[in-house]
């Protein structure tokens, strides 16, 4: 399924985004820390920075969560449910999770905006808080649009939460033992 290939490998960039966004923050705040600590001169705005990047790599997840569903889930209660059931359960979740993503693309949406015509920066170094806040705002945008995918492959295939979980049996149906 072609499709189906060129959004893995949209998921598969989204992550890649967050992955690279989550090891520059580890690098300001451990650059940072090693400065202040060894030559009693930290990174400017360091905390700033690393705050703003960490919000940006967390809403780029989100994104990755939207189509995976690989977050913490408590399945006590669809567990016991019939297949059916237990789409009409995934359903609802990801309807849900879509409006909560779309309240909030659109809250930080407005946010960006103000903050573009305020202009808003950081303390040292004068950075302009809405570049960060725009990448967020892009980050939840991709959240919507992965959990729009995901909740119509529910409606259209029935996949369930687990649809992205590795297997632990192999194309003939036996268990992986290793």
């Amino acid at each position: 399924m072609p499709s189906q290939n060129r959004t893995r490998q949209i998921i598969l960039l989204i992550e890649r985004i967050s992955a690279i966004l989550f090891g520059i923050a580890t690098l300001v705040v451990f650059v940072s820390a090693v400065g202040r600590y060894a030559f009693a001169s930290p990174i400017p705005d360091a905390f700033d920075i690393s705050r703003l990047v960490l919000a940006v790599t967390i809403a780029w997840g989100f994104a990755s969560l939207g189509y995976r569903g690989s977050h913490i889930k408590v399945d006590l209660l669809t567990q016991w449910l019939s297949p059916a059931k237990q789409r009409i359960a995934d359903l609802f979740a990801w309807t849900v999770l879509l409006i909560f993503s779309s309240l909030l693309c659109w809250k930080l949406g407005e946010k960006a905006l103000s903050n573009f015509s305020h202009g808003e920066v950081t303390m040292d170094l004068r950075i302009p808080h809405w570049p960060f806040l725009s990448l967020i705002v892009l980050g939840l945008i991709m959240a919507v649009i992965t959990t729009l995918i995901r909740l119509s492959r529910i409606y259209r295939f029935g996949e369930g939460l687990d649809h992205e979980a590795p297997s632990l049996t192999d194309e003939s149906g036996a268990k992986d033992h290793e």
